[in-house]
């Protein structure tokens, strides 16, 4: 019974004390603004005769890692090039194509989605603490950060934990359970926000209670594990739409709409 009751005492205390955020699709609209576009622009300057259009990159997306990525394509459309391609070949590649998305993300050509930046200045003023867990590299999240939220972004973030700092990228939870294990904190004291199915994947598998805000390549794809299923964030001129969820009086997200879910699924 002292057991049954230090439980109860526990869970009904419970707070949240962090977000997490995916960065690709979640922070920003990266993959058709800024990744897809720049994917392209590398093959051509390589001279390599590759070309993704929005259908093709829709399908490679549910292959996580640009490197990864490449290879999947290889596989699947250029089968007689096999042999010819190797990891180091595919990291060259994906160097050149780092260095043309880092451009236009610093020249402006990406922006934050609705209500990100809104709900990150909310988040810290309330107290609460910030990571990133994403599968992208280190400096494609500076360049977005600091392009998008100033000079002194990446210090609103306790953790970045970004590319190949884990063994197996999403859906395998390790890069999520290495955010945890930097913060020092449970799953339960923290709401994960993704926009992918395999981004759910990742942050559920470790316990994460999740948010997700759809993006143009994400929408179809199955979210039944997230608290809720927005098209974004939004603001207060610009409302979000419940895909999957409960009726809210909330037509935005902050951090009592963020409190709210908890609640409802505790």
């Amino acid at each position: 019974m002292l057991f049954y009751n230090q439980f109860i005492e526990k869970n009904s205390t419970m707070t949240i004390n962090a977000l997490i955020f995916d960065v690709d699709g979640t922070l920003a609209n990266t993959e058709h603004d800024g990744h897809l576009r720049a994917f392209n622009e590398a093959f051509d300057y390589l001279g390599l005769n590759w070309y993704w259009d929005s259908k093709l990159y829709t399908e490679l997306l549910n292959v996580t890692g640009g490197k990864e990525r490449m290879a999947c394509y290889i596989e699947k459309y250029k089968p007689e090039l096999k042999n010819d391609l190797g990891f180091d070949d595919f990291a060259n590649i994906h160097k050149k194509k780092t260095e043309i998305f880092i451009s236009h993300v610093t020249n402006g050509l990406v922006s934050l989605r609705v209500g990100v930046e809104r709900l990150i200045e909310e988040a810290l003023s309330e107290g609460l603490r910030l990571a990133i867990a994403t599968t992208t590299t280190p400096q494609n999240v500076e360049a977005l950060l600091t392009s998008t939220l100033g000079k002194d972004a990446l210090s609103r973030f306790e953790v970045i934990g970004a590319g190949d700092i884990v063994k197996k990228k999403k859906p395998a939870g390790d890069i999520y359970q290495y955010v945890l294990d930097k913060m020092g904190l449970s799953s339960d004291e923290c709401v994960a926000f993704e926009d992918s199915e395999m981004g759910l994947m990742s942050s559920t598998s470790v316990g994460l209670k999740t948010i997700v805000t759809t993006s143009e390549y994400t929408k179809t794809q199955n979210f039944d594990a997230a608290m809720v299923v927005l098209d974004q964030l939004g603001d207060k001129d610009n409302s979000f739409e419940i895909i999957k969820g409960q009726p809210t009086s909330h037509s935005f997200v902050n951090i009592a709409y963020i409190k709210e879910l908890y609640e409802q699924n505790r």
